[in-house]
């Protein structure tokens, strides 16, 4: 066994009992008198889609609570009462730039960035890290920033790709760079730097008798959930090893598979390891973008797919086009309702993780045929708790600031703020 003082941190800067005590106190259970009915942490996860959409398929028939499942978003029908979708928001600042790159890197700024080739990069800061600098101040890891894919910095219509790779900015000129590899995100979480080295065994067999003395003192429904919990991470321990194993890396940075058929395993890895997370109350915030502008990646793997995500949102009309990318658009839906699902699965006292987590799904285009700023894709689910109103289409009666979203989020965060970016008011 690995002396205490080799391994004396689970999460970077916290010793083993407050790793076992943030996993008790994330889940809403009681210690060291903490009340499980109060202090519960708001959360905040952003999955960003590239490419766009195929607006045929994706608006709903109707507005209000009276409205009408689109094809690409039927996936979401069983988790009506906890999503609102949302029509007519533009980010007005990305108009003026061409391409996808001028859209994407302003998503959560509501900036115009600079057009430049890879220097004097300017955007401005992101809503997740205005959320981040307030709520994330008592967390081991104050935001999380995850993607599929690598950024490889070239230019590309004037622009630098690093735009086109990052939605996260701690200020006007610094993105955060995101962890694409799901190994890398789970030794952050949950291992100590001593523990990241070859040989240094798994995460539970280090604490198991740590949990099993801590577990004692908790009463019998509470050693149940820790119990639960640590399974859980046994279980992703488990699976990232799997992962690992079958996908070879491309480039020596990235986890991502050859095969784009593993793309949807290495994808709902990093979902879930932001799930538990939240569940350990290790981060309140996370941004996970999907894939980066522009990206080419090979849907093949979905049935009568055949081809790049890029071109085939370049459908040119083409109605077999249109379909394929419609399915491309709605397997990212899928996905959303599993991450859905798996927020609902965990409670908290009373209530489920989901309700106290806002789950903001977006892409920076509307049609990727015409790299349409306007009428973006937006879907907020969860935040039952937190005010969020949800179970109705609202349809904006003219051209909204995606901003007044991005107000209200933080707004419900508990953050005060009198605007942000464009904003002309709190959307709700």
């Amino acid at each position: 066994m690995t002396s205490q003082a080799d391994w004396r941190v689970f999460l970077p800067g916290l010793n083993r009992r407050h790793f076992l005590a943030q996993a008790v106190a994330g889940m809403g259970l009681a210690w060291r008198g903490r009340d499980p009915g109060r202090g519960r942490p708001a959360r905040l996860i952003v999955v960003f889609f590239p490419n766009g959409v195929w607006p045929a398929a994706w608006t709903p028939e109707g507005e209000g609570r009276e409205f009408a499942w689109s094809k690409t978003l039927a996936p979401l029908a069983p988790w009506k009462e906890d999503v609102l979708v949302l029509s007519g928001l533009r980010n007005a600042n990305s108009a003026s730039g061409d391409g996808h790159y001028a859209k994407s890197a302003p998503i959560l700024t509501g900036a115009a960035i600079r057009r430049t080739g890879g220097i004097n990069l300017w955007n401005a800061v992101s809503m997740d890290q205005v959320a981040a600098a307030e709520i994330g101040r008592t967390t081991a890891v104050p935001s999380l920033e995850l993607g599929t894919e690598p950024v490889r910095a070239v230019e590309d219509m004037g622009y630098t790709t690093v735009y086109g790779g990052h939605i996260a900015w701690r200020t006007p000129s610094q993105p955060l760079p995101k962890e694409t590899r799901p190994k890398a995100v789970f030794d952050r979480l949950f291992r100590a730097e001593s523990l990241r080295q070859p040989g240094a065994g798994r995460v539970l067999d280090l604490v198991r008798d740590e949990a099993r003395a801590f577990s004692r003192r908790m009463p019998g429904a509470d050693r149940a959930k820790l119990a639960e919990y640590l399974d859980a991470v046994h279980a992703m321990e488990a699976r990232i090893a799997a992962l690992a194993g079958t996908e070879a890396s491309r480039d020596g940075l990235n986890e991502s598979p050859g095969d784009p058929r593993d793309f949807p395993a290495h994808l709902r890895a990093l979902l879930d390891l932001g799930v538990l997370a939240f569940r350990s109350d290790t981060t309140r915030v996370i941004t996970l973008m999907t894939g980066n502008a522009v990206s080419g990646r090979d849907f093949s793997f979905l049935e009568g797919v055949r081809g790049g995500h890029h071109d085939l949102s370049h459908h040119e009309n083409d109605p077999e086009k249109q379909r394929q990318y419609q399915r491309i658009n709605q397997w990212h839906v899928e996905e959303l309702a599993r991450l859905l699902s798996s927020l609902a699965a965990i409670r908290e006292g009373e209530e489920r993780l989901l309700d106290r987590t806002m789950v903001l799904f977006l892409g920076s285009l509307r049609d990727g045929n015409a790299h349409d700023p306007n009428d973006l894709p937006v879907i907020l689910a969860g935040g039952r708790s937190l005010g969020v109103p949800l179970g109705q289409h609202l349809r904006m009666s003219e051209p909204t600031p995606l901003c007044n979203l991005h107000l209200a989020i933080l707004i419900r965060l508990g953050i005060t703020h009198p605007s942000f970016g464009d904003s002309t008011r709190a959307l709700f």
